[in-house]
């Protein structure tokens, strides 16, 4: 499982290194990042999705089991989180930022890391996994910034903005065809297959060209407090949330997968747009991006070792 963990993480890291380099020298201009990740995170993504839910068999996928997993350790680390942050010393923001570093995750490099190690049946268990995660995550992490950020989302804000959600939207289509029975037409089921095949590698350029470094130095108590809930705490609650749901196989290693991956870029426009930290932000998701190289392979093998898959 190692070799194979590697040879799903090295590719990741490759276009990862090269998006950051594409941003350092300029070689194309900086407002096409923003459009990219805008057309990956509104159309790309959502169309691999929704095509691997209309076309993928998920009569092998645990939907509840897995389902719950996942929930029940977002909810579970999220609540350890709130109540942690009386005891510590920072300001509201910045728990904001400390809150989505634990909790978030990058849907581009799971997916990548998903498939590589599993193949096309492991594209039914990502989006489910998607389906389950994005609400609650957004869901959880509105109502901190509602608690703690400068901004105060209302709840009608916090209503649109989840089922206006083009991930969860694919989803939800994709599901729908698939329990319609409906066959796609041939044509727009290879455009729509073409089009999430392009998410990925444009998504993993898109997390290297927002990288910022230079704040970790001036806030490295809170990036290491967040990254040791996101690559210690957040998959020991998922494992044990996998064995009280009876969750196994590939289907657990992807879900322990998911709940220990590095969190989103968008998070640092999260707390831009809701008065959190950004700069502390960005910092974690550097921070969280490269040490990810090393932990997930670790929490890999121990998932294989413990599930099978």
């Amino acid at each position: 499982m190692i070799h194979a963990a590697l040879l799903a993480l090295v590719p990741i890291a490759l276009l990862i290194g090269l998006g950051y380099l594409l941003r350092r020298r300029g070689f194309v201009a900086d407002g096409f990042w923003p459009a990219a990740e805008r057309l990956s995170y509104f159309v790309l993504l959502p169309c691999l999705f929704f095509h691997g839910l209309a076309t993928a068999d998920l009569g092998a996928v645990p939907v509840p089991q897995l389902a719950g997993t996942l929930v029940l350790s977002l909810v579970t680390v999220s609540l350890m989180l709130v109540v942690a942050e009386r005891y510590v010393r920072i300001d509201g923001a910045a728990f904001t930022s400390v809150f989505q570093g634990g909790v978030r995750f990058n849907n581009y490099v799971g997916i990548t890391a998903a498939l590589a190690l599993f193949g096309a049946p492991a594209i039914g268990i990502a989006a489910v996994a998607n389906a389950a995660i994005v609400p609650t995550v957004n869901i959880l992490v509105v109502l901190v910034f509602a608690r703690y950020g400068a901004a105060r989302p209302t709840v009608r804000g916090v209503a649109r903005g989840i089922v206006t959600n083009p991930l969860i939207l694919g989803c939800a289509a994709g599901i729908m065809v698939r329990l319609l029975g409906v066959d796609l037409p041939d044509a727009i089921a290879a455009s729509v297959r073409a089009l999430g095949q392009a998410a990925l590698p444009i998504g993993l350029l898109c997390v290297g060209a927002a990288l910022e470094w230079s704040v970790i130095g001036r806030a490295l108590r809170p990036t290491l407090a967040a990254s040791v809930v996101k690559f210690a705490v957040m998959p020991s609650v998922t494992i044990l949330a996998c064995l009280l749901f009876g969750l196994d196989g590939r289907a657990a290693v992807v879900a322990v997968m998911f709940q220990s991956l590095p969190t989103a870029s968008s998070s640092y426009v999260m707390a831009r747009q809701l008065g959190g930290d950004a700069p502390l932000m960005a910092g974690i998701v550097a921070f969280q991006t490269v040490l990810a190289l090393v932990t997930l392979p670790v929490v890999l093998v121990l998932t294989e070792a413990l599930f099978g898959a």
